[in-house]
């Protein structure tokens, strides 16, 4: 059974930091694809980050390009989001989701297992 754990949310000024750690277990992590999405209240889920399995290329919404990085660590079966200088538009319930494939998407469709979310907010 596939498990995705989040974690590392929490509320910060703007302009601070905060790490986000996705715990997978239940999946060959390596082979698999991981995305972060994020959702705000009243809107629709949205991609923010992905990291392709295998050669682990990484891609980012424009939205936060030059402020966000995805990493993951295989060998942790652990995918992080680093989120610097937060605006107070970033304050949503992030979201670690994998796919069963080493292609990445930007369409949450595609992806396979949800975590349960983490709650991010940024003060202005």
């Amino acid at each position: 059974q596939v498990q995705l754990v989040e974690s590392g949310g929490g509320l910060v000024q703007a302009g601070g930091s905060l790490r986000l750690s996705c715990a997978a277990s239940g999946l060959t992590f390596r082979r698999a694809a991981m995305g972060w999405f994020r959702q705000a209240p009243g809107k629709e889920r949205e991609f923010v980050a992905a990291s392709s399995g295998g050669a682990g290329s990484t891609y980012l919404a424009d939205s936060i390009k030059g402020r966000f990085t995805i990493s993951r660590d295989n060998a942790k079966n652990t995918v992080y989001l680093q989120m610097n200088s937060l605006k107070p538009e970033d304050t949503a319930v992030y979201y670690c989701a994998a796919r069963y494939t080493v292609t990445v998407s930007r369409a949450a469709s595609d992806y396979d297992n949800w975590g349960q979310g983490t709650q991010v907010t940024v003060s202005s």
